[in-house]
């Protein structure tokens, strides 16, 4: 899986579900190195998000040629919460958390659950590694969803825009194999 690069909503903590903001120069930056790491390893599917960020970051990677548009890889749609930050919705919500509370005239934590899980589904139907081009929550839920935990805990694995994460299997138990990973080697 890789985040898509780093936006100027992404920089500065705005909740960017549907609204297409562009990649900025680091992030287009980001995306050539994902494309460096990920050279010369055979995807049998790549999958990308349909908003522009993530589809820009996939072509900048090398792979936009080959991309298939995924709906169920768009971002959580944050509703009235859509470009604001953490802090703007705690100063008349004290304590709010997107996993725990939600947005109003939103996406449901559950609704991202089920099109992560008709994903992992997709995913674990291909007969070869599949390469996902997304955004930070949708990510981390099929993450949690992948390895058989709640989308609550999606909270716990951090993602950073322009990170690496990669799910696969351990003696035939899915597992978190690398994750949030900016690293500059090859993957193998």
């Amino acid at each position: 899986m890789a985040r898509h690069g780093t936006t100027a909503w992404s920089r500065t903590g705005r909740h960017t579900g549907r609204t297409d903001v562009p990649l900025e120069e680091q992030g287009m930056r980001q995306a050539l190195e994902i494309g460096r790491r990920l050279a010369g390893h055979r995807f049998a599917k790549v999958l990308t998000s349909p908003l522009a960020r993530a589809q820009e970051t996939c072509r900048l990677a090398g792979f936009g040629d080959a991309a298939e548009i995924c709906a169920d890889l768009a971002e959580w749609d944050y509703g009235e919460y859509e470009g604001l930050t953490t802090g703007e919705i705690r100063s008349h919500r004290p304590g709010w958390s997107l996993w725990w509370d939600g947005v109003p005239r939103g996406e449901s934590l559950a609704e991202l659950s089920g099109r992560a899980d008709r994903l992992v589904a997709r995913v674990r139907g291909e007969s070869g590694d599949v390469l996902a081009f997304g955004h930070g929550h949708i990510l981390r839920v099929v993450c949690a969803r992948w390895i058989g935990l709640p989308a609550e805990q999606a909270s716990t694995f951090v993602l950073d825009a322009g990170s690496l994460g990669v799910l696969g299997w351990e003696r035939e138990i899915p597992a978190v194999t690398r994750w949030n990973d900016r690293g500059g080697d090859p993957l193998e």
